[in-house]
């Protein structure tokens, strides 16, 4: 693979369940060190996108090229990690600890039943370090926060080491001061470790602020480009239909 080969390419990708047609004609790459934000409206196909990405659904037309490789072909799932929806809502019961969570990260590395290697522990360490949850490691996940168990799980994502994560509605049940210091925390991953980030919401205010790039879907794409040429009025009443009116561009402090 060529250095400036995009890391996800998705070549006129349709899906359908049944006769419900959810994506259609969608074409678009993502390239290394890229912070892309999806937005669209519940229904739109975001999930069935990120599904799509990473392997759980097949299009029914379209081709899926993943580092290079065609997604039938690609084999590596460790270099992409995944955060799912509500996932800091978990189940707060489960006797398990942060390391205990973030070490089942590093099983999709090297696979299971394989005993970890001193690399493997200070990898799973420095995921700790770097999600800012090394203090708690032998806290049960049910004792953080919303905010610290978001973490967790990205401390999970980060243990086998990717090229790319993807978080889907990552701060849904995370109070408003957790997000802010959330969106720090997934910049710096961006910008400092040139982590490539596909960050799934229905804020646009959010993604208008914290990612580079905007992928706007509404079925098929209505608009692909950077937040401040592509969030404008036309383009939100596609996504929204004509009662949205207009979108806040005030600084909250995301940055």
């Amino acid at each position: 693979m060529s250095v400036e080969e995009p890391y996800i390419i998705l070549n006129n990708v349709s899906f359908s369940y049944g006769n419900n047609l959810v994506l259609e004609n969608l074409s678009f790459s993502v390239r290394k060190g890229e912070y892309l934000g999806i937005i669209g409206p519940n229904g739109g196909g975001k999930t069935t996108l990120t599904n799509i990405i990473l392997g759980l659904l097949h299009p029914t037309t379209g081709t899926v090229t993943l580092f290079g490789k065609d997604r039938h072909d690609f084999k590596e799932k460790y270099r992409i990690g995944y955060v799912p929806q509500r996932v800091a809502q978990t189940d707060k019961d489960f006797p398990i600890t942060v390391l205990e969570v973030v070490r089942t990260g590093r099983i999709a590395r090297i696979g299971f039943l394989k005993r970890f290697s001193k690399k493997d522990k200070e990898i799973v360490d420095r995921a700790l370090e770097l999600a800012g949850i090394a203090k708690y490691r032998d806290t049960l996940i049910g004792d953080l926060s919303g905010g610290e168990r978001q973490r967790v799980f990205i401390a999970r994502a980060l243990a086998s080491e990717p090229d790319i994560l993807i978080l889907d509605e990552p701060t849904v049940g995370v109070d408003i001061a957790a997000q802010k210091t959330f969106y720090e925390f997934l910049t710096s991953l961006n910008r400092d470790h040139h982590l490539t980030i596909l960050f799934i919401s229905h804020d646009i205010d959010v993604i208008s602020h914290e990612a580079k790039t905007v992928l706007c879907l509404n079925r098929n794409m209505v608009c692909h480009g950077a937040p401040e040429d592509s969030l404008n009025e036309e383009v939100l009443r596609k996504l929204y239909g004509d009662h949205v009116k207009n979108i806040s561009h005030n600084d909250h402090n995301h940055a």
